[in-house]
């Protein structure tokens, strides 16, 4: 490693996040961007630890080592890279991954973890600012077509691998705009869509065919993809939301969190409307559920002005410090506050919802227990 006592003489640093009072006015991201020296420093942290549980606990692989060692040298090229050798967009996984591989840090038995995540979303937007990110057209097609359902971050994933295996591959989307959750399930102040839209743009200079609004099934058949390619892969997502079969779930006023999610980020992007608005001005809003798609409907809601925002547990409040029996390097069952919850939010724990209580076909309560 280039600092061999990186880890001993300097000390964590984040990035942190925009004051509330102003990023609650908009739907900007939160997080903000340290220095580059702050950031090559950060890097310096990761200690020759022989065995990397980093990348034993990251699904996709990332050579976490090797990256940051030339981020701390400053080979942005080379770092970037290293990155986009197993994963096909850093710079969402630098926003919005939970980052296992920080929880499973060498360095995290004793001492705080390195900033994997902060220190990967900073190398692939420097290697973009420096143009070191362009277009990797194949150098060979194997005349071999593939339909990819789904633009996902699952169906861009595997576009992108087929594609530079040499396949002429096309992706189809029923929705109006490419990026499936990325597009509409994470809220802007998580993930701005114009790096969305970057991505996208790369993925189409390196030959990738994108077609929206089209639904396999309806616009085109199934057995017509499979005359027209040689291959059909589905990465359709979960669409389906797991419901909660309890009295009153009809109400005028109960919502799925993608329903609310969705609806905002086409807002965002300047979609109008004729049906119902999903908005939760001067509301009391209780969001069911304490995982990060709660939070996101949690940081929502304060955006739009709620009067109070509340969410449900049915898991017991977790301890501020991992316990013995959750040992290294497995995931810590830890307090977890998101930036949505430092904006505003009353946590309940160990709490069940036995039913909706509403008058005249609205919800105006709900009964917990």
């Amino acid at each position: 490693m280039g600092n061999p006592k990186g880890f001993i003489e300097v000390e964590r640093k984040v990035s942190g996040n925009r004051p509330v009072r102003e990023r609650v006015d908009d739907y900007g991201e939160v997080e903000q961007v340290l220095d580059d020296q702050d950031r090559r420093l950060q890097a310096s942290r990761c200690m020759d630890c022989g065995i990397p549980y980093c990348h034993w606990a990251c699904p996709v692989g990332s050579k976490i080592p090797e990256w940051q060692d030339a981020l701390y040298k400053g080979d942005y090229g080379l770092a970037s890279q290293i990155l986009h050798s197993t994963n096909s967009f850093p710079e969402f996984t630098g926003r919005v991954c939970p980052a296992p591989c920080e929880k499973s840090c060498v360095l995290a038995i004793h001492n705080e973890a390195v900033t994997i995540r902060e220190n990967e979303a900073s190398t692939v937007e420097k290697a973009f600012e420096l143009g070191l990110v362009i277009p990797r057209i194949p150098k060979i097609r194997t005349g071999k077509k593939v339909a990819v359902i789904g633009s996902g971050p699952s169906g861009l994933s595997v576009a992108d691998r087929l594609n530079q295996a040499g396949h002429s591959v096309c992706v189809f989307e029923r929705d109006d705009a490419l990026g499936g959750l990325l597009r509409y399930g994470i809220p802007d102040f998580k993930l701005n869509k114009k790096v969305v839209d970057r991505r996208i743009h790369l993925f189409e200079a390196e030959g990738i065919e994108f077609r929206t609004n089209v639904s396999v099934g309806e616009t085109i058949s199934g057995k017509e993809l499979l005359q027209q390619y040689d291959a059909v892969v589905l990465a359709i997502g979960a669409m389906k939301p797991r419901d909660l079969a309890v009295e009153g779930r009809e109400l005028a006023g109960v919502y799925f969190a993608m329903e609310y999610l969705k609806q905002q980020n086409k807002v965002n992007r300047g979609v109008t409307f004729n049906g119902e608005r999903i908005n939760a001005a001067g509301k009391r809003v209780l969001v069911i559920g304490g995982g990060d798609t709660g939070s996101d409907c949690v940081g929502t809601a304060n955006r739009q002005r709620a009067e109070w925002v509340g969410q449900l547990e049915i898991l017991p409040r977790p301890p501020e410090k991992r316990q013995p029996g959750n040992p290294w390097p497995y995931w810590a069952n830890v307090l977890k506050t998101s930036s949505s919850h430092e904006e505003g939010c009353e946590r309940m724990w160990s709490l069940s919802t036995r039913r909706f209580i509403g008058e005249k076909g609205r919800l105006t309560g709900v009964e917990v227990q």
